[in-house]
């Protein structure tokens, strides 16, 4: 048998081995092991990093791969993408359940375990930010129905919206983020450029982001749009875009946004 009997009890816990100690790590590791799962392990190339989160959830650290406790029951890879292939071809061999966090990684790159799986939370992290974890989404992925179940088990754990979804899905859940997180997040970036050349500060528009964001909730962001592309109204755009001359990538960002929002609204 994979895990052990307890695992079969009404509320469970797991022996957990953490790969990685960033912004994903910090919050699993702490979320993990407030629901009074044990850590033994959390793994960091910089041995401090690795003593920092250790430390917050009574865990050992480690720096080197072949030091990971290979009777643990789940090994969690939270590291960046391109890392993955190397840090799993370097890991020893293990009996039990090992997943990745990533959203656009395949689970096929864990292929060389016999139990292996996905466990992503949908969510952007930052270490030292404050989150309701309960309301964050977890997609599994597993390579056997009994591995699905586990991992739904304990995502349900740690959220109240578990569900289960493909590596293809998973990569296009994760491109929408990149345009409604990471890409929204670039625009404010360049919000706040110009401003400061006006000599105005970002927080005027913090009524307008919490506005936006708001409306998205309630109603599909095609209907939401607002905005001179929304209207057409080349008088307007033509002034911005004059605006902007001497700031060639941002003049062009503006323009190529702007087109695609007339586009869409044909």
């Amino acid at each position: 048998m994979l895990f052990r009997p307890y695992l079969r009890k009404k509320r469970f816990t797991m022996d957990i081995v953490l790969i990685g100690s960033g912004n994903v790590a910090s919050h699993l590791a702490r979320v993990l092991y407030a629901a009074k799962h044990q850590i033994l392990q959390v793994y960091s190339r910089t041995i401090d990093n690795a003593h920092i989160l250790a430390k917050e959830v009574n865990a050992d650290s480690i720096d080197e791969l072949q030091q990971i406790d290979v009777q643990a029951d789940l090994y969690i890879l939270s590291i960046k993408d391109d890392a993955m292939a190397e840090v799993v071809e370097q890991m020893p061999d293990v009996n039990g359940l090992v997943v990745h966090t990533a959203g656009s990684v395949s689970v096929d790159v864990l292929s060389r375990f016999k139990n292996y799986g996905v466990l992503y939370p949908f969510q952007t992290f930052i270490k030292s930010a404050e989150l309701q974890f309960d309301t964050i989404p977890i997609l599994v992925e597993a390579n056997t129905t009994a591995n699905a179940s586990l991992l739904m088990r304990l995502g349900n754990e740690l959220s109240k919206r578990v569900l289960q979804a493909s590596s293809e899905q998973r990569g296009a859940l994760h491109i929408s983020a990149v345009f409604a997180c990471n890409f929204v997040n670039h625009m404010y970036r360049l919000g706040e450029d110009v401003l400061k050349e006006s000599g105005l500060p970002f927080e005027l528009l913090h009524p307008l982001i919490k506005e936006t964001a708001n409306k998205v909730l309630r109603m599909s962001p095609s209907v939401a749009q607002t905005g001179p592309a929304s209207r057409n109204d080349q008088q307007i755009i033509q002034k911005h875009l004059n605006q902007l001359e001497g700031q060639e990538e941002t003049q062009q960002i503006y323009r190529i946004l702007t087109d695609s929002i007339v586009k869409h609204n044909e």
